[in-house]
């Protein structure tokens, strides 16, 4: 896991400190209060196993996030004359099969499609990467074939 960086942007640099306090804060509750006993009765107790599986589940989550906070680095807004190419950070609206879209490119780290922000690794973050407004590019994986029309790129307020 470790050693490979993680670019993020502010929002999400809290967003994962949030993160982490709340999972530590749950990890703190489990432990501290008064969790099911492992025996029953001569049985091993059903209840035990959820607990240690929600421990687990949330040890495996803060050792992801200690190290997003270990080997990240944020995403700086590119000089003003590279801000005419997509970026990390960059917010990009397209044309893709007659629809807009428009979403934020972020690290695999903070991509959330909720949020609209996809990974600069997804099929489509790869091939907008460098682009520039009116370029055409075509996404293509064994599901999708599309062809997408860059119509506008900004970063932060611009």
């Amino acid at each position: 896991m470790g050693g490979m960086k993680n670019y993020l942007t502010k929002e999400g640099l809290e967003r994962v400190k949030k993160e982490l306090e709340k999972l530590r804060e749950q990890r703190s509750i489990l432990l501290n209060g008064s969790g099911p006993r492992a025996f029953r009765f001569g049985e091993i107790d059903a209840e035990y196993f959820a607990f240690r599986e929600d421990l687990e589940r949330i040890e495996e989550r803060i050792a992801e996030l200690e190290n997003v906070l270990e080997n990240y680095e944020l995403i700086k807004t590119p000089p003003k004359e590279e801000q005419n190419k997509i970026h990390l950070g960059a917010t990009v609206l397209i044309e893709m099969d007659g629809e807009i879209e428009e979403f934020t490119i972020v690290s695999k780290a903070e991509a959330d499609a909720v949020e609209r922000k996809i990974s600069d690794q997804s099929p489509i973050g790869k091939v907008l990467l460098g682009k520039k407004v009116g370029e055409e590019v075509r996404v293509q994986t064994p599901m999708i074939n599309h062809v997408c029309r860059i119509l506008k790129i900004r970063y932060g307020d611009n």
